[in-house]
């Protein structure tokens, strides 16, 4: 990531990039991180079930029409699913229309599970910073966009301490808190209050709430179309 504003001082610039070829890098008005909750509870069926939540709201023309109409026409998205480890399912790539939402989608259903173990919200939040920073992306906004459907947090760094860390970085961190009632495991009557008070936040953060198994595409779409044209729900918008 790298906000995408003109240099303080262009002579120097300029001398830098006869001294050695500049980076190729690419501008875009959005870069998105979706993190997919890959932990003990979520079984096979349940994450290709989410895969393919996202392909179909990635695809939905309400979402192509939101990516057109924003101000730089395309945004970057890369999909990642997190447990104890993260794995990065679909790498960075630039939407800018429904051919190339329908390509990030189709690469969605191949790659085998690779994240495992148990709650690391910390961990899975440091992992979207740093995609975010490594990448070869400008944007004037960077979402961290994180769902789950649950609050624990068994290994590496506390969700506050990660937090902060994202936050402090100047980017923003989104929640789909995930409620499976028809399961009979739904993840905790307070975990709406839970993910609104201790994970999102940065400027514009909001959360939008599955409310069950037949509702998630058509929430995710929901929460993308708000992502790309950087407005917020009138509820679960966050206090900072």
């Amino acid at each position: 990531m790298r906000l995408a504003t003109f240099p303080a001082a262009l002579g120097l610039g300029l001398c830098l990039a006869a001294a050695a070829p500049a980076q190729e890098r690419r501008e875009v008005g959005l870069e998105l991180v979706l993190l997919a909750d890959a932990s003990g509870s979520i079984d096979g069926s349940e994450l290709a079930f989410q895969r393919q939540g996202y392909a179909l709201a990635i695809t939905d023309p309400r979402v192509i029409a939101a990516i057109e109409d924003s101000l730089y026409g395309s945004v970057a998205v890369t999909y990642v699913e997190w447990a104890t480890n993260t794995d990065v399912v679909v790498d960075w790539t630039v939407i800018h229309d429904a051919e190339s939402a329908v390509a990030f989608a189709d690469r969605l259903s191949g790659p085998p599970r690779r994240a495992s173990g148990r709650n690391a919200i910390g961990g899975a939040l440091l992992e979207g910073k740093r995609l975010i920073e490594e990448n070869d992306i400008d944007a004037p906004r960077a979402v961290i966009d994180f769902s789950g459907d649950s609050i624990g947090n068994s290994s590496g760094p506390s969700i506050e301490a990660a937090r902060a860390e994202v936050l402090a970085a100047g980017m923003t961190i989104n929640a789909l808190p995930i409620l499976r009632p028809e399961d009979g495991r739904r993840a905790g009557a307070d975990l709406e209050a839970q993910y609104a008070a201790r994970i999102i936040g940065g400027p514009g953060a909001f959360m939008v709430t599955a409310e069950s198994r037949a509702s998630f595409a058509e929430t995710v779409r929901r929460k993308l179309v708000l992502e790309i044209a950087g407005e917020m729900p009138r509820r679960h918008a966050a206090a900072e």
